[in-house]
């Protein structure tokens, strides 16, 4: 079911002071920006070899990021894996009994198909389902 890491996602506080670190420090190159307004997010991808670091800047405190922030700060918000057909992961996922945020999936970054399963499902870790748009288009 799942192909590969998509990403890391990573909750920050200041979404420029993050890029400039991991542009600076770790190397890596940032290939994408944008608003994921479904999400209340503003979103960066940083390549790291094939897969990639989201960072994470909520758009307001009421959001799913914004609150993560306040209860837990910066640091690691989730896990994304990518797969071939996310409306068949989220059946086969389902009819397992694994607890899913998301029953369809919704937009994300780079037009990609997401889905999250709840925490509670996986060992503690939000995790994203990833549909890639070149894999839905």
């Amino acid at each position: 079911m799942f192909r590969r890491i998509d990403h890391i996602g990573v909750a920050v506080e200041d979404l420029d002071a993050a890029i400039a670190l991991h542009e600076r420090t770790y190397g890596m190159a940032l290939v994408h920006r944008e608003t994921v307004a479904e999400q209340g997010v503003e979103a960066v991808l940083l390549d790291v070899g094939e897969n990639h670091v989201e960072l994470l800047a909520p758009l307001g405190d009421d959001t799913p990021v914004g609150r993560f922030l306040a209860k837990r700060g910066p640091g690691l918000h989730h896990v994304a894996y990518q797969v071939e057909d996310i409306v068949a992961a989220l059946d086969e996922l389902r009819a397992a009994g694994v607890r899913l945020i998301d029953e369809a999936p919704r937009t994300g970054i780079r037009n990609s198909r997401v889905a999250f399963l709840h925490p509670a499902a996986s060992g503690a870790v939000l995790t994203e389902l990833v549909q890639p748009a070149t894999l839905h288009a």
